[in-house]
């Protein structure tokens, strides 16, 4: 089966490639990228995944299923590092399809989902079962990250060597900081000795308990307990230096603020190995929205400064922040549509972070394409170890057609995800996935 995209402008930071360029894809690869290809003697499409939105083909000739790019981006599929799932336990917030269907949708080809489930994805044989789930669904690739610690909760290490076995790529305890330095040195130490990532939730709850946006003078204003800019920058601290004594990478969760930033910067000129990522709501609000009491806005770490936000676009643009994540944490309406102070933390992210990015990063000129997509697909696929995040010949084709230009206002009703919380509820966004390819198939269009 063939697949030829025309006449698209590919973008491809590993290479290079920023220009106009066809795309062939047969047996869920790329076969060949170059001008003016054509397809003769393919056999056509005649499927789509299970599950999937994909609509029938743009075109097709010769018995090849082609796509028109013209006036359209070409970019490698994006890949998450930092999706909440809900599976197993909460399918009412979210379940495989919904979040894969979500995802495709925002143009990622590849999540990674975190471990605070219910129960915790602290065994191989629920890292065993996400998976195959995942691969009977047929949309995107799905890695789940295992748990540092047996149900999260600090105290004895989880069997790192089987959540390796059996698929996972990074653990973490991901909602929940380990306590314990000594355990966190030893988790560390075996995780690299098995090649896992460790991915630190950087926040002390000593400091943050209770917490409910960022401590300041709008928290004074609104009478709401603040969190502290210390209760990320302390565990940050602390990542760095086990990473510079063990000389072991560490990746650091949803940073959000400017001293943590600064922290990062000169712990990677002194040349540790340490990568951090940051979410789209903290480079494009801030804790002035609050003033609305909007629930949507209520995520952990909290929204932060005017200062901090120029200072995370900043930190993007130097490479200093390695990925944007999304930090997609679906919620119930009963969860959230409550009093500030009780309702739950989070917001989805899945089928906004790229427009947000579009319009935030590069409408604004702090990004090029090649950096955008740099974080949001190459880099990512580098800090877990993937072959993923780049369009090369004889490799998997997971890619996206992406109109830049058009707007698009965000709504509750158009989400493919089954929770509504969206921090970017009404704002207008530039930037619409016309077409999902994983694995060689047309997984979304629009």
């Amino acid at each position: 089966m063939k697949l030829l995209i025309k006449d698209g402008h590919v973008i491809n930071p590993e290479s290079k490639l920023d220009g106009i360029c066809d795309i062939l894809i047969e047996k869920g690869k790329i076969v060949k990228i170059a001008k003016n290809l054509n397809v003769a003697d393919a056999n056509p499409v005649r499927s789509k995944a299970p599950g999937a939105t994909a609509p029938p083909a743009a075109g097709t000739s010769n018995g090849a299923k082609i796509i028109s790019a013209k006036g359209k981006l070409v970019l490698p599929g994006l890949i998450d590092i930092h999706t909440h799932l809900r599976v197993p336990g909460r399918e009412d917030e979210e379940t495989l399809l919904s979040g894969m269907q979500a995802a495709a949708r925002g143009g990622f080809t590849t999540i990674c989902c975190m471990p605070n489930t219910q129960p915790v994805i602290d065994h191989a044989q629920v890292v065993q079962a996400i998976t195959k789930e995942a691969g009977l669904l047929g949309l995107i690739n799905i890695i789940p990250i295992g748990a540092i610690t047996k149900g999260q909760k600090g105290e004895e290490l989880t069997e790192l060597a089987d959540l390796k076995e059996a698929g996972c790529r990074a653990v973490s305890d991901d909602g929940f900081p380990v306590v314990n330095a000594g355990l966190l040195r030893r988790a560390f130490e075996y995780a690299s000795m098995l090649g896992l990532l460790v991915i630190s939730h950087c926040e002390d709850l000593n400091l943050s308990r209770a917490g409910l946006m960022n401590e300041g003078l709008t928290s004074t204003i609104l009478g709401l307990k603040g969190i502290p800019e210390i209760a990320e920058t302390v565990i940050v601290s602390r990542e760095i230096e086990l990473a510079r004594y063990l000389n072991i990478p560490v990746h650091l969760a949803h940073i959000s603020s400017s001293r943590s930033i600064e922290l990062i910067k000169q712990a990677k000129e002194q040349g540790i190995k340490i990568t951090a990522e940051t979410c789209p709501h903290y480079f494009s609000l801030t804790q002035d929205l609050l003033m609305s009491f909007d629930t949507n806005l209520k995520v952990n770490p909290p929204l932060r400064r005017k200062e901090d936000v120029e200072k995370i676009k900043l930190a993007l643009k130097e490479g200093i922040i390695d990925c944007i994540a999304t930090d997609h944490a679906p919620h119930s309406d009963n969860e959230k549509e409550l009093e500030f102070d009780l309702a739950a933390s989070g917001t989805i992210g899945l089928e906004t972070a790229l427009a947000v990015s579009i319009t935030e990063l590069i409408n604004k000129d702090i990004l090029s394409w090649q950096g955008l997509v740099r974080l949001m697909s190459l880099n990512p696929a580098r800090i877990l170890g993937l072959d993923k995040g780049s369009l090369r010949e004889g490799k998997e084709a997971d890619l996206i057609v992406l109109d830049p230009n058009e707007e698009w206002v965000v709504k509750k009703e158009d989400f493919l995800s089954r929770s509504r919380n969206c921090a970017f509820l009404g704002m207008k966004l530039k930037g619409v996935v016309e077409y999902t390819i994983c694995n060689g198939k047309i997984v979304y269009k629009r």
